[in-house]
Order: structure tokens, then C-alpha cells, then sequence
């Protein structure tokens, strides 16, 4: 089983949205195959909490504009991490800083990567998530 076509028309989505705000360390797992409650993982870095605000709400009108809100929201009140759940996918935006102390990429470096546009990928703003 690998990500529905929804899943990777609103990852590729957000992360533009997360690219246009200049988000760090764009990376897309689709973990479909370990759970069944969502098809892939966006993550995503600021450097400052005010960035992560900004990528969040970039992230939440880029996706009203397909239909899809999220059913849950977490850690928005801190702005360190920001979860955003759209059942399809799930949207973690980290502050550099618990991106490093926990490590989701080195969590989730066995899932297949979904391949982003160059858009997103362009301007050194992704690593190599398997490192």
C-alpha cells in the first residue's frame, strides 16, 4: 500500500507553502505501510517561533484552497512544534531545535520519501534525510 493520490496532491501542497515561507529541511515520508492512520509525514524547520507561525497559517490557506482543514491541531499555543492533522497527512512544523533533539527524520528514514517539485527542493532548503 503507498500514499493515495489526495495525500500526495496535499503534501506536495504544503510543502510549497512551507517552501514559500522559508522553511528549512523539507522532507515527505510516505509511512503508509507502518500506519493506518495517515499516509505520509511533512516535516518541515524554522529557525525562530514567529517563522513556524508563519509556515503553519501559509500551510492551512494553501490547503483550505483544495478543501482540507485539520481535524486536530497541536502545539500551536508554544510555536515550537506545530503538529497539523489532515488525516491524509500530517504536518510537523519544528523549530530547529526539537527538529534536532527528536529526530523525526531518523524515526521515519525507512518509509519511502515522496519525491517534492523543485520548488520546493530548489535553494538548498531540503537535506538528505537518511544521513
Amino acid at each position: 500500500m503507498t500514499a493515495t493520490e489526495r495525500a500526495r496532491q496535499l503534501t506536495i501542497a504544503a510543502a510549497e507553502a512551507a517552501a514559500d515561507k522559508l522553511a528549512d529541511q523539507i522532507v515527505a515520508f510516505d509511512v503508509s505501510e507502518q500506519l493506518v492512520i495517515t499516509d505520509v509525514f511533512v516535516l518541515c524547520s524554522a529557525s525562530n517561533d514567529r517563522q513556524v507561525r508563519a509556515i503553519v497559517d501559509a500551510v492551512e490557506e494553501r490547503l483550505r484552497l483544495l478543501d482540507a482543514k485539520p481535524v486536530r491541531r497541536e502545539g500551536e499555543r508554544e510555536g515550537r512544534w506545530v503538529l497539523l492533522d489532515y488525516i491524509d497527512i500530517v504536518v510537523h512544523v519544528q523549530h530547529e531545535e526539537e527538529r534536532s533533539y527528536y529526530s523525526l527524520d531518523r524515526l521515519w528514514r525507512d518509509c519511502p520519501v515522496v519525491d517534492l517539485p523543485e520548488s520546493v527542493t530548489a535553494g538548498g532548503r531540503t537535506t538528505d534525510s537518511r544521513e
